[in-house]
């Protein structure tokens, strides 16, 4: 083929339009045309609008997958701050209860001492306070321990009550400690009067599974005595001071073959839970000399002699 014939120009593929820098002119005009416009005329306002309408269900659709990501982790760390809001909200509400509960027994210690106080004011006999430390460790016995012993001035048989009424009496007496017997105890006595009768009589301490109790033995059948009836004490023994509370009658039994009545009281006294307690001075011990005691008789007169 000869040469003049070859077709020099370019194929179409490889054709050239404007250059770059007359696109980037003409496109930059554009745009800051476009720009000004919709500054000045807000041309593409429904544009934009028409294409926002369009792209949000894509929008929607691609963003749920974010936002359900999120959601959980807010749940678990909303739920991670709840558990640990109620650990610290129960061990205060534990803290708070230990403290109700003490405020409470103090309370209740605050008003056994004022009525222990009241009840010292109204009897005459030398008393000492004491505190009770614990039960005694006989199962067969009623007793408790008080803190207070030799060293503090407690006699042997010395009574002992609490805000209600007679407690019982101090058996035992060691150094710093003292034991002391409670009514309800079976080898336990104590001479009572009926405030209503005048009728004196003697409680014993009945201890038993149903419930400690006192019982009135040797009462006739005869005698005026009915359920509430309030006893005191006699103060006939010389050990316990007229007048103290003692128990209060809650049955009367007529026995068909005895001419006994079975009566069964109820401890005014806390004997199952006093705290704080008072230890009096046995009567005896301030009562004046009885007059009936015999003095020693005169020696007889020596009769003299006479010299004749």
């Amino acid at each position: 083929m000869p040469l003049g014939t070859l077709d020099r120009t370019p194929p179409p593929f490889f054709k050239q339009g404007p250059s770059a820098l007359s696109k980037l002119m003409v496109f930059s005009a554009v745009a800051l045309f476009l720009m000004v416009a919709d500054l000045r005329f807000r041309i593409t306002a429904p544009v934009r609008g028409a294409v926002a309408t369009v792209l949000y269900p894509l929008q929607w659709l691609v963003m749920q997958p974010v936002q359900a990501a999120g959601q959980m982790g807010g749940y678990f760390t909303s739920l991670h701050q709840a558990q640990q809001r109620e650990g610290a909200a129960m061990q205060q509400l534990a803290t708070q209860s230990e403290r109700a509960l003490q405020v409470e027994q103090l309370a209740l210690e605050n008003q056994r001492l004022r009525e222990l106080l009241a009840m010292r004011e109204r009897i005459t006999t030398p008393s000492m306070g004491a505190q009770v430390l614990y039960d005694a460790a006989d199962p067969y016995s009623r007793r408790i321990v008080i803190d207070r012993g030799q060293a503090h001035g407690i006699a042997l048989g010395s009574p002992v009550i609490d805000d209600s009424g007679v407690l019982g009496q101090v058996t035992r007496v060691y150094p710093l400690v003292s034991e002391v017997t409670l009514l309800i105890d079976r080898d336990q006595a104590i001479p009572v009067l009926n405030t209503r009768t005048g009728v004196r009589s003697v409680a014993f301490g009945q201890p038993g599974p149903e419930g400690d109790a006192l019982e009135l033995r040797y009462t006739l059948a005869n005698v005026d005595i009915v359920q509430g009836d309030l006893l005191t004490t006699s103060g006939v023994d010389g050990v316990y001071p007229p007048g103290l509370p003692v128990a209060r009658v809650n049955a009367v039994g007529h026995r068909a073959e005895s001419a006994f009545n079975r009566i069964s009281c109820t401890p005014l006294a806390r004997v199952h839970g006093a705290l704080h307690v008072l230890v009096l001075a046995p009567v005896g011990e301030h009562l004046p000399p009885s007059p009936l005691q015999e003095t020693p008789a005169a020696p007889p007169a020596r009769i003299g002699s006479t010299r004749p």
